[in-house]
C-alpha cells in the first residue's frame, strides 16, 4: 500500500489518517439536508478508511460570500493557526464548498487548506481531486458553473418578484405599523391573517397589505394631520405618542426616525413599491434609479389620501432644499466624525440633519454622498478580535465545569477530538459560548447553536455581557427540550427558558438532578 502524503492526495490512505467533514445547507437547496450530506460523506470515508474526527456545519447559508458562514471561518481558522488535527477535510461536492461569483475565491481558500498539508476531498464528484490538469479543469468549470446558477437563479427570482409586485402581492418584509399582512389563496380570496414571524406554507398563496386594528389607523391618520396641519416635526410627533404610551408594531417606543418612516413610505398611500434597494448576490447593497424601482399603483387600501401623503411629501422635501449641496454635505460629514458610521436610520434620528431620503433625492444614492465626503461604508471587523477572545475563553470554561462536576463527586471524560464531556458514563455535555449581539433597536440578543454533529445530551450555553468580555451567567439546555439547530434568546425569556438559566458555576455541582436526562431513541 501506497504511504498517503499531502502531495499525493490520490494515492491510497491508511486507516489512521484523521479528517473533519464540512457540510451547509442553504437556503436556495434545502433538499440538500446537512444530514444527506454526512451520509454521503460518511460512506465515501468508510470506503477510504478515513476518521472523522470533527463536522463543521454551516445551517441555512448562502454560498456566495464567506461572510455569515462561521463554521468555514473556523475551519479556516483553525487551519491557518495549526491547530487542526486532521489531514484531510471531506465535503460533498463544490458547490457546496461555495457559490463564489469569483471562482479563485474558492480555490484561494482551498489552497490555504493545501499549503497547510490538508487537503480537501469532494465526495460526491466523479473526479479525485488528485491535482491532475482533467481535475483541474473540471473543478474550475464547476466552480464558475456553481457561481452562474446563482446569477441565473437571481435573475429569474428578481423577474417573479417584479411580476407579482405589478400584481399588487406584497414581496417580504414587514407590514408597518398600521398594516396587517393578509394571505389570499390563489384566486384572492382571502385565507388569514399572518403574525408576525409567520409565512405562508402553499406556493399558491399571496400576500397583500389590508389596515390592521383601528386604533393604529387612526394614530397613523393622526401623524399625518400632526406633520402637516399642526407643523409638529418627527420628533416632537414621537414625543407625543410616547406620551401616551404608544408603541411601534414592534412594541418600542417611537423615535424621530420611525416616525418618519410612517409619514415617507406609499405602501400608507396604497402603493406596491419594490427593488428600492438591490443586494443582489450579496454584493453590493445599492439604492436603485427611479427608473429601476417597480411600483404599483392602488394595489392595497390605502390609509391615507393621496393629496395628504403629498402635503408630507412636499414638506420634507422643502427642508433639504433650503441647503445646498455643500452645506448638506458639511452637515453629513460633521455627523460622521461625531458618530464614526453612518446608517440610513443615524441619518434620519437627527432633527438638524436633513432626511436619508432628502440626501437620496439629492444626490443620486446615499452611497454617492457618503463617496463625496469620502466616506465608505464596510463591515465593522471588530468581531474578529471578539472571535479570538472567545475562542480563548472556551478551553477555560470546560475546564471550570469539569472542576465543579468533579467537586460535586462527579467524574468526567474529554474527548480530545471534539471536547465533548462524557458525566458518570451516563450522559454527554458540550459548552459553547454564546456572544452578545446588539440589535438596531439597541437591545442584545444571544444565538445559541446546537452542535448537530455531536449530539450532546445537555448543551451549557455560557452567554456574555455586552462588551463579549465577562461572563453574564449560563442556560442548561437538554437535547431532549431542545431538538433544534440553534436558539435565540432576549435578555427576559419568560419561565420556560428561565428554568434552565443558572448565574454561577455552583449550580454545576447539581447538574444531573437540575436537568434531569430522559434519553430518546
Amino acid at each position: 500500500m501506497a504511504r498517503w502524503t499531502p502531495s499525493s492526495p490520490g494515492a491510497d490512505e491508511p486507516a489512521s489518517v484523521r479528517a473533519a467533514q464540512y457540510v451547509r445547507m442553504s437556503t436556495e437547496h434545502q433538499k440538500y439536508s446537512t444530514e444527506n450530506q454526512a451520509a454521503a460523506i460518511a460512506k465515501y470515508a468508510e470506503e477510504r478508511g478515513f476518521d472523522i474526527i470533527r463536522t463543521y456545519a454551516d445551517e441555512g447559508k448562502s454560498g456566495l460570500k464567506l461572510d455569515g458562514r462561521e463554521a468555514l471561518q473556523r475551519l479556516i481558522e483553525d487551519v491557518v493557526s495549526g491547530s487542526a488535527s486532521f489531514r484531510v477535510i471531506l465535503v460533498y461536492d463544490v458547490s457546496r464548498w461555495g457559490r463564489f461569483q469569483d471562482p479563485d475565491q474558492a480555490a484561494y481558500l482551498e489552497a490555504i487548506c493545501k499549503n497547510a498539508g490538508i487537503h480537501v476531498r469532494y465526495c460526491a464528484e466523479e473526479f479525485e481531486n488528485d491535482g491532475s490538469l482533467t481535475a483541474t479543469i473540471i473543478k474550475s468549470m464547476k466552480r464558475a458553473m456553481a457561481g452562474e446558477y446563482c446569477r441565473e437563479l437571481s435573475r429569474k427570482v428578481f423577474d417573479g418578484q417584479c411580476r407579482l409586485i405589478s400584481l399588487g402581492f406584497r414581496q417580504g418584509g414587514l407590514a408597518g405599523y398600521g398594516l396587517r399582512r393578509q394571505l389570499v389563496d390563489e384566486h384572492g380570496l382571502p385565507k388569514a391573517e399572518l403574525r408576525l414571524g409567520e409565512r405562508k406554507s402553499l406556493q399558491t398563496d399571496r400576500v397583500v397589505l389590508v389596515p390592521g386594528p383601528e386604533e393604529e389607523v387612526r394614530t397613523v391618520r393622526r401623524m399625518y394631520r400632526l406633520f402637516v396641519d399642526a407643523h409638529l416635526n418627527e420628533k416632537q410627533i414621537a414625543m407625543v405618542l410616547n406620551d401616551e404610551s404608544k408603541l411601534t408594531d414592534l412594541g418600542r417606543p417611537w423615535t424621530r426616525g420611525t416616525v418618519h418612516q410612517v409619514l415617507t413610505n406609499e405602501k400608507y398611500v396604497g402603493h406596491n413599491v419594490f427593488n428600492r434597494v438591490s443586494f443582489k448576490l450579496k454584493e453590493h447593497r445599492v439604492r436603485n434609479p427611479p427608473d429601476q424601482i417597480v411600483r404599483t399603483e392602488n394595489a392595497f387600501e390605502p390609509l391615507i389620501d393621496s393629496h395628504t401623503f403629498g402635503l408630507a411629501a412636499a414638506l420634507i422635501a422643502a427642508r433639504s432644499q433650503r441647503l445646498s449641496d455643500n452645506e448638506m454635505l458639511q452637515r453629513l460629514a460633521n455627523l460622521l466624525r461625531e458618530t464614526s458610521t453612518l446608517t440610513a436610520l443615524i441619518i434620519d434620528e437627527r432633527d438638524d440633519m436633513p432626511s436619508s431620503s432628502a440626501y437620496s433625492s439629492r444626490f443620486g444614492s446615499l452611497l454617492r454622498a457618503y463617496e463625496l465626503i469620502g466616506y465608505s461604508p464596510q463591515r465593522d471587523y471588530r468581531y474578529i478580535e471578539t472571535n479570538r477572545f472567545l475562542r480563548t475563553l472556551h478551553p477555560a470554561q470546560i475546564t471550570a465545569v469539569i472542576q465543579a462536576i468533579e467537586i460535586a463527586g462527579g467524574s468526567v471524560q474529554v474527548d480530545p477530538a471534539s471536547e465533548l464531556l462524557c458525566v458518570n458514563g451516563e450522559f454527554t455535555v458540550s459548552v459553547v459560548i454564546a456572544r452578545c449581539l446588539t440589535t438596531e433597536g439597541g437591545t442584545s440578543r444571544w444565538k445559541i447553536r446546537f452542535d448537530a454533529g455531536l449530539r450532546p445530551d445537555i448543551t451549557i450555553a455560557v452567554r456574555m455581557r455586552e462588551n463579549n468580555r465577562e461572563l453574564l451567567d449560563y442556560y442548561l439546555l437538554p437535547r431532549v427540550d431542545f431538538p433544534v439547530e440553534r436558539l435565540r434568546i432576549a435578555p427576559a425569556n419568560g419561565v420556560y427558558l428561565d428554568a434552565y438559566r443558572v448565574d454561577t458555576l455552583d449550580a454545576f455541582q447539581s447538574l444531573s438532578a437540575r436537568v434531569p436526562v430522559r434519553r430518546t431513541a
